[in-house]
């Protein structure tokens, strides 16, 4: 769909910029130069038009006592839908793709921190109902990145181009009180577009929109809230591919190369994850671009930045699945008490 340099701005600003303040709609408007009520207007058009997914709190689900992973799943190639069907019925799951490999179904797994089955235990029950050949486990050993921003503004320079190395982050669970929950609870899920956007979260609680700022402002300095932004159909928005770029990087050089890696502005996901002996692989990177061919762009930037050679590309053919998990709700117990057995 077609965007003017005033919508891309804003899509741009609402990936990364929607404060938390009473009126946050406000303070994108400050930063776009425009009025709020054209602000209000333009994010609901865009809502309408399927270019924003939703606006939404994102949570870190590390953070908050949840274990997860990566999976790698050889499924029936050729009816991985049958088997993406199952594994998209847990709450846990929130992306599912068809990649070009002959591990070809590609999902992450999150369960709850009181969780019966467990990841082993789940996986289990996803390889039994699903007929699987075999699943490969690929846990976050290191989280270098973990942003989604369409860059909507600039072409394929700006997004192969390489910022400040940064520093991983911390995966340890953070404590949670009953109120950090209730308010996790309250604000989960599609915002309104409303200049009191906070509103209807502190209405369901009871309380004023301050305290629930407040709290907010308390999980994110804690590490439990990433931040509150605008989520994009990336095909409706543009970006039409994205690639997964896997690296064969030396052990002793991880750390200074996943840092260098996480820093291009094209690429949302850095890892390091485990090897295996036919999977030498230790570095992650997604790269979102309009193009196949823009993608490559990043990655062979990266390559010919880091030195390292030994890598592959794989792209996804089909999204089965992709959605924001809902945290401290019944579904996960459900689906354990439906398929435990």
């Amino acid at each position: 769909m077609p965007l003017d340099e005033t919508d891309k701005k804003l899509l741009n600003l609402m990936q990364g910029s929607f404060a938390l303040r009473p009126d946050p709609f406000a303070g994108v408007a400050e930063k776009a130069g425009i009025p709020e009520a054209e602000v209000l207007e333009r994010v609901q058009y865009l809502l309408d038009k399927r270019i924003i997914r939703e606006i939404t709190p994102i949570f870190d689900t590390r953070a908050l006592g949840y274990e997860s992973m990566l999976v790698a799943a050889k499924v029936d190639a050729e009816h991985p839908h049958r088997a993406a069907q199952f594994i998209n019925s847990h709450p846990g799951v929130t992306h599912n793709y068809l990649r070009n490999h002959e591990f070809n179904l590609w999902f992450t797994l999150a369960v709850e921190p009181d969780s019966t089955l467990g990841l082993q235990g789940t996986l289990d029950v996803m390889a039994a109902k699903t007929g699987a050949e075999s699943i490969r486990q690929l846990p976050t050993l290191k989280l270098f990145k973990i942003r989604m921003d369409l860059e909507m503004e600039g072409g394929t320079d700006a997004l192969k181009t390489a910022g400040e190395a940064v520093e991983p982050l911390e995966l340890d669970p953070i404590e949670l009180n009953e109120l950090d929950i209730a308010v996790i609870k309250a604000s989960q899920g599609p915002m309104e577009v409303r200049s009191d956007a906070f509103a209807p979260a502190a209405e369901k609680l009871g309380l004023p929109v301050e305290h629930v700022l407040a709290r907010l402002e308390s999980l994110q300095e804690r590490g439990g809230l990433r931040r509150v932004a605008a989520i994009l159909y990336h095909r409706r928005a543009g970006f039409s591919a994205n690639g997964m770029g896997v690296w064969a990087v030396p052990e002793g050089e991880i750390l200074d190369t996943g840092r260098q890696m996480a820093a291009f502005r094209g690429i949302s996901h850095c890892y390091q994850r485990p090897t295996y002996a036919d999977w030498p692989y230790s570095v992650f990177t997604m790269a979102h671009g309009r193009s196949k061919e823009e993608c490559d762009a990043i990655l062979d930037k990266i390559a010919e930045d880091t030195g390292i050679t030994e890598r592959a590309t794989l792209y996804s053919s089909t999204e089965f699945k992709k959605v924001r998990m809902l945290y401290f709700t019944d579904a996960f117990k459900r689906w354990e008490q439906e398929n435990g057995s």
